[in-house]
């Protein structure tokens, strides 16, 4: 699959059955794309903290954190990321359940070859891929100026305060942004919340 500024996407997978995550991989390498898979939902996260992913593929019936969990938190660490649900135990309630949590799509076991592609092509498509400042973490500084942003200072106070100047600022806040996946204030409040960067929670 050909890819702008040709940089191979990344797929996550997450099933605990051995057979399926095997298939899964010899399926999604034909697309010429890069395969991670998980066992368990805990695992994905931990990578997902720190690696880029363009599409994260995840069963539902799993040991502990189930695969509608994992989506739910998959979209709190990195909003912006494509989530497709399988389950051999598809039926309405469940879909609904798997948009409403946040899953682009649902797809019933048995997962043919066909169906896998077709459904990942569709995700893949419907965006450029996460580009390499999209999801990382934040540094020590961006953080401080996160702080100060979401206090309701503006470039030239939080320059002041940290004693830098005001362009050097204005670019910290563009970064932010970019990591964060947003382009306002209103929704950086909502998405620095989200990720547990900052508490809304009532004093």
């Amino acid at each position: 699959m050909a890819t702008t500024n040709d940089v191979r996407r990344h797929i996550f997978f997450v099933d605990d059955e051995t057979d399926m995550r095997e298939i899964a991989r010899k399926t999604l390498e034909h697309l010429d794309v890069e395969v991670s898979c998980f066992s368990c939902a805990s695992d994905c996260l931990d990578q997902l903290r720190s690696q880029k992913c363009d599409l994260l593929i995840t069963d539902v019936e799993m040991p502990g954190m189930d695969g509608l969990a994992l989506t739910e938190e998959a979209k709190r660490i990195a909003p912006w990321i494509k989530v497709l649900v399988v389950s051999g135990y598809g039926d309405i309630p469940m879909a609904v359940r798997a948009l409403k949590a946040g899953a682009l799509d649902f797809i019933e076991k048995p997962l043919s070859r066909e169906n896998l592609i077709s459904a990942v092509e569709s995700a893949l498509a419907q965006g450029p891929p996460a580009d390499s400042l999209t999801g990382k973490e934040l540094t020590k500084t961006e953080q401080r100026v996160l702080h100060y942003i979401l206090s309701g200072n503006s470039n030239k106070q939080t320059a002041s305060i940290l004693k830098r100047s005001e362009k050097t600022i204005e670019v910290h806040r563009s970064r932010i942004m970019h990591k964060l996946g947003v382009d306002n204030v209103v929704d950086l409040l909502k998405r620095a919340a989200a990720m547990g960067l900052v508490d809304l929670s009532p004093k």
